[in-house]
């Protein structure tokens, strides 16, 4: 579907937008997104969206087309990417993918597992009962009823805890299942240039906190008010995003600006652990690892 694309995964700050701007203008490529909070409208400088000056350099596909109020799911995701490859201004060119968010890479160069439809009434259903009750509730009840996934899940998840619950009823089946039965790969993974962006900790600690710092002064407290403006949901994706609920306490009188700031790079490093954990586990031998973006001839 894609002739000879470019993959390029890694923690957030690790380079990759610049890597890939570089490398779209030496292979006349088009950019496609694959960060699951870059998708989202308003969020252009606390997600580190690419800029406006970097766009108009290459396309950009994939990114800021979602409304923060809206979920937006990795087979949602790969459907658009499917939808793309059809795009006139896309065939025939070098494709590169883009991001942090190790799930798009994995669909996309394995397939996405089938889901069963659900029925708006079943989902209802389970948004009214996470309002009233809880996500630790939710939690409680998916573990009586499908234990090993309720433990590979995180209790504060509420979107995937629900997710869970929704194909039980939908199906009668777990997740768990539908996820083992093979999907479809939109990617030929031996045919595609693939690396993985793994610079060392302090280098991306270092990073981390500057790259912040200069968010608050770019304009990122005004994309928190404008989302809160917007009244999403409590379950809203949007909303974790990195430093939105930091700055959002500041907004509140419940930080200072210091602390907010502090306890935003303090979870992005956190994220980003999480981040290399993943890409190192979870990617297989034929994604070449890189320890700086400049490495990259």
């Amino acid at each position: 579907m894609f002739d000879r694309p470019i993959l390029i995964a890694g923690p957030t700050a690790s380079g990759k937008s610049a890597l890939a701007l570089r490398l779209a203008g030496e292979h006349d490529a088009v950019i496609v997104n694959a960060d699951s909070m870059q998708v989202y409208e308003v969020l252009d400088v606390l997600t580190a969206r690419p800029s406006p000056a970097d766009r108009q350099q290459a396309p950009h596909h994939l990114y800021g087309h979602v409304p923060p109020t809206h979920s937006y799911s990795t087979g949602q995701w790969l459907r658009d990417v499917e939808a793309l490859a059809q795009d006139p201004g896309v065939i025939g060119r070098t494709v590169i993918f883009v991001g942090g968010t190790g799930l798009y890479f994995r669909a996309l160069t394995r397939g996405l597992s089938p889901m069963p439809p659900i029925d708006p009434q079943i989902r209802q259903h389970w948004r009214i009962r996470l309002d009233s009750e809880g996500v630790a509730a939710m939690h409680r009840l998916l573990a009586e009823r499908d234990p090993p996934v309720a433990a590979a899940l995180r209790p504060s998840d509420p979107q995937r805890i629900l997710r869970a619950l929704e194909v039980l009823d939908a199906s009668g089946r777990s997740i768990s299942w539908w996820q083992a039965q093979p999907g479809t790969p939109l990617v030929d993974a031996g045919a595609a240039e693939r690396m993985v962006l793994l610079p060392p900790r302090p280098w991306l600690r270092e990073r981390v906190a500057g790259r912040f710092r200069a968010m608050i002064e770019a304009g990122a407290v005004d994309e928190v008010k404008r989302l809160r403006a917007l009244h999403p949901s409590a379950d809203a994706p949007a909303l974790r995003a990195i430093g939105v609920r930091e700055l959002s306490a500041w907004l509140d009188g419940e930080m200072t600006r210091d602390e907010a700031v502090k306890a935003a790079i303090a979870a992005t490093n956190a994220y980003v652990k999480r981040q290399m954990t993943w890409f190192r586990n979870q990617l297989n031998p034929g994604w070449r690892v890189v320890g700086h973006a400049g490495n990259i001839p």
